[in-house]
């Protein structure tokens, strides 16, 4: 007799995509993030770009990429990397509402397959592992900057969604002083003590630290949930010689205390129950039950070497331990007009995993043509071991709720889910001229090992796989830049057919024109994408034989607009607008021609900042952003919408020097301003995620 095989209504993980930059190991004290916005720029990334691995200006390179630096994280208030790319173009960062927490969960370019597992750190793959909790998550306090790139990138990184990848990089030692500490506060209980001290080392002028450290607590928008976490990152640089450089790095963090990640039904979320709506602070668990513990210990480093004036080779490690304690009693089904079933999942889980990626870089000339060669050679390891309850509970009443029930849970699985990685790429950036072109290849080797001894279930998988990537930009002398680009991307899937084998890995294409615009000497930013991505093997549930087939093919094609913009030395602008059009071409589900849910068809935002410099209010800024989000589907059956909502956020600072107090600021962040009641998005008919509140935070930084 097969076993049944239970479906989790939260979309635990999913997959995802490439890495990022190795950033320049000394930096000097004028690039230290502080609160001080009135030195706010347009953010100039000086080491590797994300999107080639390499020093690439952001107007050489024939891709779409956007990059948040830490200032603009510090100014919009940004406590998740999710809320900080909230103004970037191509990125739907509303997936889960207010319940976003935990995970940070970025679609990019409409593939909300991925959304969890798109991320990177300091050039190597977070290794979240799809369709477990085992899922990490960086505070944007530690990052020097976070890179979104648009588009497939496997050629690159090998394993990857189609939508791109969201590249963070922490920050590093300075051989500058920098001492900073903050406190906060704010609604919903929010406070937070967080400090960065750096310098040099002795007096060699060789060696430089950095140590990072934050804590934090609140409650939350929904009743009985709070969140508490305490991280640490210190950091160690030492200039063995002029040409080889060694940065030790650390992230340890622990959380008792995790949030939420539930949702309610859209029969009560987006239209009356039975003549009434569930409250946005609905809380459908238990207490007792409900439990999100993740520790999380990262280590790593970052060798370079520079053989000669042609040569060089980099190295990046990393070591991850996890451990994830996930319980959570849900919503199931309406019983009445009032109540509701429930059902109870649980995990205790141990992440194990990982990577390294060796590189050989070469400069040279051939002719007119000037080469930047990059060759590699990268491989993943990532085990998690997950034992799995499930369970039934009593009702409750929706709209007057009562706590303190027990109910019946149950072994559901005993998982050892292993996979391993190893890939070999080369890269061509060709300078001709004006010309630039972009060649790329790239050989990966996959395995995986599934097995669940609890219900005697085994299944492997191996694939072999080949990516391939071309572009070529013209730059002007005026600073306009138009692109033509060609790039592939494939992902394993987890899931399995109806006979317990792995289904073939998904495979994207993506064909990108666009046109980019730095004026010579600024530091604005202007740019217009419009792409055609193609994923085909997309594995479609079918109800009659309760299991996956990959059977489906997903279109996603649009246009992304961004510019920022200083319209005066004392006032800039950033804005975005995009425009999204994802389509189920295939699928055996009865899906065709369907919208793929969870995607709004049309975005746009703009935030601008005011420093006064002069006059009683000089030391003042003032900031003021508005987000809107266009309606979206609730499930793939496209059964009902989810209304289209607008956003605004605001923020405040003050630099306390010009009263006499030296080093020391205040900043004011709100965001949902007018406090705007909303459903953010569904991930089906049956759960959908209520937005987040208005909240309000204010922060005192002394910097010395």
């Amino acid at each position: 007799m097969p076993v049944r095989r239970y479906r989790s209504p939260f979309p635990i993980c999913l997959l995802g995509v490439s890495l990022l930059p190795l950033t320049a190991v000394a930096q000097s004290a004028d690039s230290v993030s502080s609160d001080s916005s009135n030195n706010l720029e347009t953010v100039t990334v000086t080491g590797q770009s994300a999107a080639t691995k390499t020093e690439t200006p952001f107007v050489e390179t024939p891709q779409s990429i956007s990059t948040i630096s830490q200032d603009e994280i510090t100014e919009q208030g940004s406590r998740t990397v999710e809320e900080a790319a909230r103004y970037t173009a191509g990125v739907f960062t509303n997936q889960y509402g207010a319940t976003s927490t935990r995970y940070d969960a970025l679609v990019l370019r409409g593939f909300t397959s991925g959304s969890i597992d798109n991320t990177y750190l300091d050039g190597l793959k977070l290794l979240n592992d799809e369709g477990t909790y085992s899922i990490l998550q960086i505070d944007p306090y530690f990052l020097e900057n976070i890179q979104v790139v648009k588009g497939p990138s496997s050629v690159l990184y090998g394993r990857a969604s189609p939508g791109g990848l969201v590249a963070l990089t922490s920050k590093r030692p300075l051989f500058t002083p920098y001492h900073q500490i903050q406190v906060s506060g704010g609604t919903q209980g929010y406070r937070s003590t967080g400090f960065d001290f750096s310098n040099q080392l002795g007096d060699s002028g060789r060696v430089a630290y950095r140590l990072v450290g934050k804590a934090m607590g609140s409650d939350s928008q929904f009743d009985r949930i709070q969140n508490e976490r305490y991280t640490l990152a210190p950091s160690l640089t030492i200039d063995m010689t002029d040409d080889t450089s060694l940065t030790l790095m650390a992230y340890l963090q622990r959380e008792p205390e995790g949030g939420y990640y539930g949702g309610v039904p859209a029969d009560g979320a987006l239209h009356d129950h039975a003549g009434r709506k569930i409250s946005n602070s609905f809380y459908d668990g238990e207490p007792d039950y409900e439990e999100f513990n993740r520790r999380q210990t990262m280590l790593g480093y970052e060798l370079t070497h520079r053989f000669n004036d042609v040569w060089s080779a980099r190295q990046n490690f990393r070591y991850v331990n996890a451990a994830t304690d996930y319980g959570q009693v849900y919503f199931s089904q309406w019983l009445n007009d009032r109540e509701f079933s429930r059902a109870y999942f649980g995990a205790d889980e141990k992440l194990d995993a990982y990577a390294v990626d060796n590189q050989l870089q070469a400069n040279f000339s051939t002719g007119t043509l000037d080469h930047t060669v990059l060759m590699g050679l990268d491989y993943q390891h990532r085990q998690v071991k997950s034992k799995q309850s499930y369970g039934s509970f009593p009702a409750l009443d929706a709209f007057d709720p009562s706590y303190g029930a027990d109910g019946t849970i149950d072994p559901y699985a005993d998982v050892n889910r292993k996979l391993e990685q190893t890939g070999v790429y080369l890269q061509d950036q060709i300078a001709l001229d004006r010309w630039r072109f972009t060649l790329g290849g790239r050989q990966d080797w996959v395995d995986i090992d599934n097995r669940d001894t609890l219900n005697d279930t085994h299944n492997t998988g191996d694939d072999t796989q080949f990516s391939g990537r071309a572009g070529v930009l013209y730059l002007f002398d005026n600073g306009v830049a138009p692109y033509l680009s060609y790039s592939e991307s494939f992902n394993p899937n987890s899931n399995t057919d109806e006979n317990g084998d792995l289904l073939e890995p998904t495979e994207g294409k993506q064909y990108e024109a666009g046109l980019k615009y730095q004026p010579p000497g600024t530091e604005d930013q202007y740019s217009i994408a419009v792409f055609h991505i193609a994923q085909e093997n997309v594995a479609n549930y079918i109800q009659d034989i309760q299991s996956y087939r990959a059977v489906g093919k997903v279109r996603s094609r649009g246009i992304e607009l961004e510019a920022r913009h200083h319209f005066t030395d004392q006032f800039r602008v950033q804005a975005s607008y995009t425009y999204t059009d994802v389509e189920y071409e295939k699928s055996d589900a009865g899906y065709e021609g369907n919208t793929v849910n969870s995607v709004p068809k049309n975005m746009a935002s703009v935030w601008g900042n005011y420093a006064f410099d002069s006059g009683p209010l000089r030391g003042l800024d003032v900031g003021a952003g508005v987000r809107y989000n266009g309606e979206s589907y609730v499930d793939e059956a496209n059964t009902d919408k989810v209304s289209d909502y607008t956003l605004v956020d605001a923020a405040l600072h003050y630099d306390l020097g010009e009263l006499g107090l030296t080093g020391v600021e205040a900043r004011l962040n709100i965001n949902n301003l007018l406090d705007k009641d909303y459903v953010a998005s569904c991930y089906s008919a049956a759960r959908c995620y209520f937005g987040a509140e208005r909240s309000a935070i204010a922060t005192l930084s002394y910097q010395f």
